[in-house]
């Protein structure tokens, strides 16, 4: 990775293009439409208070759909990486942030993992702001586990809403040594600024996408190719401390 300083914390941010081998439909294609209603408008607090039984039913859909999916060896790797890190660099870290908003990271096997956009296996109760796990339906109007209240909504960041553990992620920012981004579009606020805030402290900025993201002019270095390819390379050449 040419000249640069130890690397002993690293934080990688995880989008779309890590999920797409599982099979995770992102939606964006074919004009962005679900039943002919923009993704848009199906994830914001305003189309949740229009018509709050098409937003829980296209939720409930993806729930569904996410669980007949399986981690691939872009996630497995990561979790590798994770694990293995610390005991190649005395006091090493990885911190994994994605914008992804299934579970195939945790079921890969990553701890040390912020789900900044929520997560399609919870529910977030709005009568007493507790999340609990949820694999099934919504649109019956459950009540809260926790407090009883027929106020159940997905966990998830709409948009407008602001993502989740964003002073952890800006702290790590700060402290990485080395950011990594992998599947990432570059056109989502606020990750795609995460970049910028990582060179900002001093890191090395690595890209890993299937093609240069809007943000590509930002990193030291970009490798292109499919994530479940080139990321277990990647994590491979990490551990075997081929980082020059």
């Amino acid at each position: 990775m040419g000249d640069m300083r130890p690397i002993r914390n690293i934080v990688v941010l995880t989008g779309a293009g890590v999920s797409a081998e599982s099979g995770i439909d992102t939606f964006r294609g074919g004009g962005g439409l679900w039943e002919k209603h923009r993704v848009e408008d199906v994830a914001t607090p305003e189309a949740f208070a229009r018509d709050p039984d098409l937003v829980l039913r296209f939720y409930d859909m993806r729930r569904a759909a996410i669980q007949t999916k399986q981690p691939n060896p872009a996630h497995f790797a990561l979790a590798r990486l994770e694990a293995e890190w610390p005991g190649r660099v005395s006091g090493g870290r990885v911190m994994l942030i994605t914008q992804n908003v299934d579970d195939l990271h945790a079921r890969a096997g990553s701890r040390n993992l912020i789900s900044m956009h929520g997560e399609h296996l919870n529910a977030w109760c709005l009568s007493c702001d507790a999340r609990s796990p949820w694999t099934g339906s919504l649109i019956d109007r459950p009540p809260c586990p926790n407090c009883g209240a027929v106020t159940l909504r997905p966990d998830i960041v709409w948009f407008g809403e602001m993502p989740y553990r964003m002073d952890e992620i800006y702290e790590a920012l700060r402290d990485a040594d080395l950011f990594v981004s992998i599947g990432t579009s570059g056109a989502v606020y606020p990750a795609a600024g995460f970049v910028r805030s990582a060179r900002d402290g001093g890191a090395h900025a690595l890209e890993l996408n299937l093609e240069p993201s809007r943000g590509s002019a930002w990193f030291n270095e970009t490798r292109l190719g499919a994530a479940t390819e080139i990321v277990p390379a990647w994590v491979d050449e990490m551990l075997a401390g081929r980082t020059g």
